[in-house]
C-alpha cells in the first residue's frame, strides 16, 4: 500500500513527530528526505472522506510530518486533542496523589 491508499476514505489522518530531541543534522536530513513521501498535505487530506479530521499528538513541526496549511486548517482538531490530554492527566495525577477524580 502506498500513501494515497492509507488514506482513501480514512475518517481521522494522524500524524506524529519525524524527529528526536538531540538528533544530529546529519541524520536529521536523512530522516527528513526518508520521511517526506509521507507528508500530510492539503491534497492527501483530500483522499480522506469528507470532513475526515486531522491529528497530532504534538510537538508538531510545520513543513515536516505536515503542512501548514493542514495542522492549522478546518479539518485539524490538534489544540482540541491537547487539550483533552491534558484533562485526562490531570485526572490521572488526582488518582495518584489523592486517590479519586476530582
Amino acid at each position: 500500500l502506498g500513501v494515497d491508499d492509507a488514506v482513501a476514505g480514512a475518517d481521522v489522518v494522524y500524524a506524529d513527530s519525524w524527529m528526536s530531541y538531540g538528533i544530529d543534522a546529519q541524520a536529521r536530513a536523512a530522516r527528513f528526505d526518508a520521511l517526506l513521501p509521507f507528508q500530510v498535505t492539503t491534497d492527501l487530506m483530500r483522499l480522506a472522506k469528507p470532513g475526515a479530521k486531522f491529528m497530532n499528538c504534538l510537538p508538531a513541526m510545520r513543513g515536516e510530518e505536515q503542512t501548514a496549511d493542514v495542522i492549522d486548517g478546518p479539518q485539524s482538531i490538534v489544540f482540541d486533542q491537547a487539550e483533552n490530554r491534558l484533562h485526562a492527566q490531570k485526572a490521572l495525577l488526582s488518582l495518584l496523589i489523592h486517590g479519586t477524580v476530582a
